[in-house]
């Protein structure tokens, strides 16, 4: 079974850009929802960093790291990106664990 979890967020206001898709896929070490103990909106690595993509601050934090990587919301088509690699920045971000000079912070303070 493949189970994910998909985060799409769209630029504001509409039309300014095309959506973003961040992608949870689940995998050996990793977690996504599909079930108890894991709540709605769960994921994260077995041994390490987890976010619950319900939450305000977490989501915020994802936009930051895929803005440090690279993504233009400007951009007009649709983006999709593996989550994964955007999850320990973060949820360091969220933890507050970083400085406010960090790459995703710093992303975070220009939108």
């Amino acid at each position: 079974m493949d189970c994910r979890q998909i985060l799409t967020l769209s630029p504001q206001p509409a039309g300014t850009g095309g959506p973003l898709r961040i992608v949870f896929a689940d995998g050996p070490g990793r977690y996504v929802p599909g079930g108890a103990p894991f709540g709605s909106g769960d994921v994260g690595f077995t041994q390490g960093a987890d976010l619950n993509l319900h939450e305000p601050g977490a989501v915020r934090a994802l936009l930051g790291a895929a803005l440090a990587r690279g993504w233009q919301p400007e951009e007009r088509r649709a983006v999709e990106v593996d989550g994964w690699p955007l999850l320990e920045a973060a949820a360091a971000v969220q933890a507050g664990d970083v400085g406010p000079e960090s790459p995703v912070a710093t992303a975070i303070k220009l939108q």
